[in-house]
């Protein structure tokens, strides 16, 4: 491999300047026809680029060989993690949901609750922004509950971006588990105004109860679970 062919990458995916698909699929194109070591060379200089899209299909890459390459999972975890644009950290989260897809999700649980502890805000988030919609994932399907209480260990982050993304991944799940989402955040102190904000989100659609709770409109006496109707 050689600075053209990086230089000819760099030119092509620059031209994309909408949607993350086709870069998904520069990035798949490329690690289907390439070995993990070359794939990780050539990431390593596409994400040094100053293009934004290059770093997202370094990024990408990434996230196609990283169940074959722990070089490959901490680069993103250790080093991706710290980029500044907003979409490099979109496509982080979609690598490391390949990666648990990889491996599979049950097998990744070390992993996902290891990001998920990490000081690293944008290390939580790709976790509770990738999964989503975690109930519509392997093992997770199965066993909903588990991804509830992933979840609701961020309900209080320090993040904002973090807590936005935990609201909306419980709101997703609240779809087909109502009651479970209702019993969970039937518990939280939303007192609170971080956790408020993510109670809010999550409860988006369960019943009126849960909304107006969260408004100030009725009491926060009645967050006992068991008053709230189905």
């Amino acid at each position: 491999m050689n600075v053209g062919t990086v230089n000819d990458l760099i030119a092509k995916v620059e031209t994309i300047t909408h949607g993350f698909l086709p870069i998904s699929s520069m990035a798949a194109d490329f690690a289907d026809h390439h070995t993990v070591a070359e794939c990780r060379t050539i990431a390593g200089k596409l994400y040094a680029s100053n293009v934004h899209q290059a770093r997202c299909l370094g990024t990408f890459i990434l996230g196609f060989i990283a169940a074959r390459s722990i070089t490959a999972l901490k680069f993103l975890k250790d080093k991706v993690s710290g980029d500044s644009d907003w979409r490099v950290q979109e496509i982080l989260a979609k690598a490391f949901d390949h990666y648990c897809s990889d491996i599979g999700y049950e097998n990744a649980l070390p992993v996902i609750e290891g990001w998920l502890s990490d000081k690293n805000s944008n290390v939580r988030r790709a976790v509770t922004e990738g999964l989503r919609v975690w109930t519509g994932r392997e093992y997770f399907r199965d066993h909903p509950d588990i991804a509830i209480k992933y979840l609701s260990r961020l309900k209080d982050d320090d993040s904002e971006y973090v807590r936005r993304s935990v609201g909306n991944a419980l709101r997703d799940i609240s779809k087909k588990h109502a009651g479970r989402i209702r019993l969970e955040i039937g518990s939280w102190d939303i007192s609170n105004k971080r956790m408020l904000q993510t109670y809010k989100l999550a409860g988006k659609f369960i019943n009126s109860e849960t909304v107006r709770i969260a408004d100030g409109c009725v009491s926060p006496k009645i967050r006992n679970p068991t008053k709230l109707k189905n």
